[in-house]
């Protein structure tokens, strides 16, 4: 990408506490573009919010330099930043009497006269970022009545109403349900790639991230920060690296943890596709290895019966047929008490 693409870039940056002074990382020199969406991953207390904090401006550096849209964000005016960055973090902040409406049009503040009145222009950004987050329902209700995730809802909007070529968002989806993590996952992802905004969040959704950044940023504990694809992450093993602990591992196929018991109960298991997969999952969780072999005693076998599928067990030389996962598992705890 040319140099004109570039939103945010840090040069040798370093970030941590100066009382008592300790760096978190060092020799950082990340970009942002217009258009991408960078998920930030890392393991509690590896610095995620500490970085945030220090490429919106609200920290200062240790050392090295942030620029945005190659001005130094530490030489910027708080007017002229809030015009090229807008910021989400997960802090529950007390708003006093406001209105959903007025909270949302606080976005609109970097680009109002000293009396605050907004013009159409500011009105449709209101409306278009109600409209985006799926708040309009609620802009008469005061914010202090909000459950938690209505809430991040329209901290997000007020983000929206900014109209910042740049969104850093801390944990955006920390307080919300499966659906709306999803919604907002794929605003943020809409937002990037058909309005060019950059979009910045951490968060501890990996799943999503895999699917929707275009990079991820991954902190771990010992202070080092790897960037990339989320495939090329994948693919160099750098996940189990930083995730790494005793009991979990990271499955590569699937882009998922999985939880892993030390076990000496081994199974053999014969199928193909999704129903075999999910039979491993549920047989992995009851305790046994899935290996190959001869001479393993304890089979399942998924077989297609008429238009459905059973699953067949054969344990020594008893076979049973299991019209359900539930009965499988079932019959396999008695048989071992």
């Amino acid at each position: 990408m040319t140099d004109s693409q570039t939103l945010l870039e840090t040069e040798n940056l370093a970030i941590g506490y100066l009382k008592p002074a300790r760096k978190i990382v060092e020799n950082l020199n990340l970009s942002i573009h217009q258009g991408e969406m960078v998920c930030l991953l890392g393991p509690n207390g590896a610095g995620k919010s500490t970085l945030l904090r220090t490429l919106a401006g609200i920290q200062k550096p240790l050392e090295g330099i942030v620029r945005i849209e190659k001005d130094d964000i530490q030489r910027l005016q708080i007017q002229q930043l809030a015009r090229k960055l807008s910021l989400v973090l997960t802090e529950r902040i007390s708003v006093g009497n406001f209105s959903v409406y007025d909270l949302v049009s606080l976005g609109r503040h970097p680009y109002t006269d000293w009396l605050g009145l907004l013009s159409s222009t500011d009105q449709e950004k209101i409306d278009w970022a109600l409209e985006q987050t799926e708040s309009q329902e609620f802009i008469t209700r005061n914010v202090e009545e909000l459950s938690d995730g209505e809430r991040q809802k329209v901290m997000i909007a007020r983000a929206l109403a900014q109209d910042t070529p740049l969104i850093i968002l801390d944990e955006p989806t920390a307080h919300l349900d499966l659906p709306n993590r999803v919604t907002i996952f794929r605003l943020l992802r809409k937002l990037a790639k058909e309005s060019g905004k950059a979009i910045l969040m951490s968060t501890h959704e990996l799943d999503f991230a895999l699917q929707t950044a275009d990079k991820i940023w991954l902190m771990n504990s010992r202070g080092i920060l790897a960037t990339g694809t989320p495939e090329d992450l994948v693919l160099q093993g750098t996940f189990e690296d930083v995730f790494k602990k005793e009991g979990i591992t990271f499955d590569r196929l699937t882009g998922t943890f999985r939880i892993r018991e030390v076990s000496q109960k081994q199974i053999r298991l014969w199928g193909k596709g999704v129903r075999a997969y999910w039979t491993a999952r549920a047989l992995e969780r009851a305790g046994y290895q899935i290996v190959e072999g001869e001479n393993i005693a304890t089979k399942v076998e998924i077989r297609q019966k008429g238009t459905d599928y059973i699953w067949f067990l054969a344990i020594g030389t008893k076979e049973t047929e299991h019209e359900t996962l539930a009965s499988l598992l079932a019959y396999l705890e008695k048989y071992e008490r």
